[in-house]
């Protein structure tokens, strides 16, 4: 799989492949809209912080979208203080899901991609993100995701557990490479086959105080089994920053979210089988967890008094994902999906 840029410069918005540059009038913009999603005015500076760095990008994207997920004074405030983006109000279910679905649709461009509310981009990332695409058989790419912490790094979370807080983790690629899907806060994919599968999957994504994911992994699931031969993308070098705030720093928030994540991953199991839906989860237990596990244990018998409490968190961090899993897994099968408004079922 080639992942070499492209850098052909066009005239017309329309005619655009994939991936490509076009100029409108002195600047050049990437085929590419931009989605960020936000729920509350609680994340204002944030999500104002979030907006500059796309709208700086060097090349910049073609759209921008603010997608507010019902929150009327949030929506007016966004139109009434920000020039740089397209305010849209969530059409679809409340939720993260269905806000990124109405970001999906409302796209004009042949790549979307998505930027949390709480991430800030750092120079260079869109073009990054975006580079793979110039190999057709690339249906989504995902970016590396840098924690900020607001509170004090806390020295009993493991590594391989910072997707807890929204960040990569050990064990995703050092280098550009394939990977089974992206993690949300920092990812891209073709519009019209995104589309065509259905969009984001609201059962298994996060709304409100419920800590669910897996949306996106769902997803690029289908968008992956959609074509024969197709990838999804992980670049490092598409970084973007996530503010960490002080909830997701307590050991209940770790443990909780442990619990959703396992119970959202058989959620995924009951939609795509079991071979898709825990194929990178297989490898993370078997290998990297225990890997970990060996590295806190060493660093704890040469003096690193928190390395045992890491090899316990892991332990504890595990036995509550497949909690989760064990609770959902007994339901019924999942029934066919009924889809937010503008979205097809599956």
């Amino acid at each position: 799989m080639s992942v070499a840029s492209d850098t052909t410069v066009l005239t017309e918005a329309s005619a655009v492949p994939a991936g490509k540059t076009i100029c409108q009038g002195s600047s050049t913009r990437l085929d590419v809209a931009v989605v960020i999603c936000a729920y509350t005015e609680a994340r204002w500076a944030q999500t104002v912080a979030a907006i500059q760095s796309v709208v700086t990008q060097q090349p910049g994207p073609s759209q921008v979208l603010l997608v507010v997920d019902h929150n009327a004074a949030l929506a007016a405030r966004a139109r009434r203080e920000l020039s740089d983006v397209t305010v849209l109000e969530s059409d679809g279910l409340p939720g993260l899901s269905g806000a990124r679905n109405t970001g999906l649709s409302a796209s004009g461009f042949s790549i979307t991609a998505f930027l949390d509310d709480d991430a800030a981009a750092r120079p260079g990332w869109l073009a990054s993100l975006i580079e793979p695409y110039s190999d057709s058989d690339v249906v989504a790419t995902g970016g590396s995701i840098n924690p900020v912490w607001l509170a004090d790094r806390p020295r009993w979370l493991p590594p391989e557990f910072y997707w807890v807080v929204g960040c990569s983790y050990r064990g995703l690629p050092d280098t550009t490479g394939r990977v089974r899907n992206p993690i949300g806060a920092n990812m891209s994919m073709r519009t019209a086959p995104a589309i065509g599968v259905g969009g984001f999957y609201s059962a298994v994504g996060r709304t409100g105080g419920k800590l669910g994911a897996c949306e996106e992994t769902e997803l690029a699931i289908r968008l992956s089994a959609c074509q024969p031969g197709s990838v999804v993308v992980y670049i490092p070098e598409a970084a973007v920053d996530h503010n960490v705030g002080h909830e997701r720093v307590r050991f209940s928030y770790f443990l909780r979210r442990c619990w959703h994540e396992g119970w959202s991953k058989a959620t995924v199991v009951k939609l795509v089988g079991i071979r898709a839906g825990l194929r990178a989860e297989r490898r993370h237990v078997a290998s990297v967890l225990p890997a970990g596990i060996s590295r806190d244990l060493r660093q704890f018998a040469n003096g690193d008094l928190s390395a045992l409490s890491r090899s316990c968190v892991t332990t504890l961090g595990l036995m509550a994902a497949f909690s989760g899993f064990l609770v959902r897994s007994v339901g019924p099968r999942e029934p066919l999906r009924v889809r937010e408004r503008g979205h097809s079922e599956r």
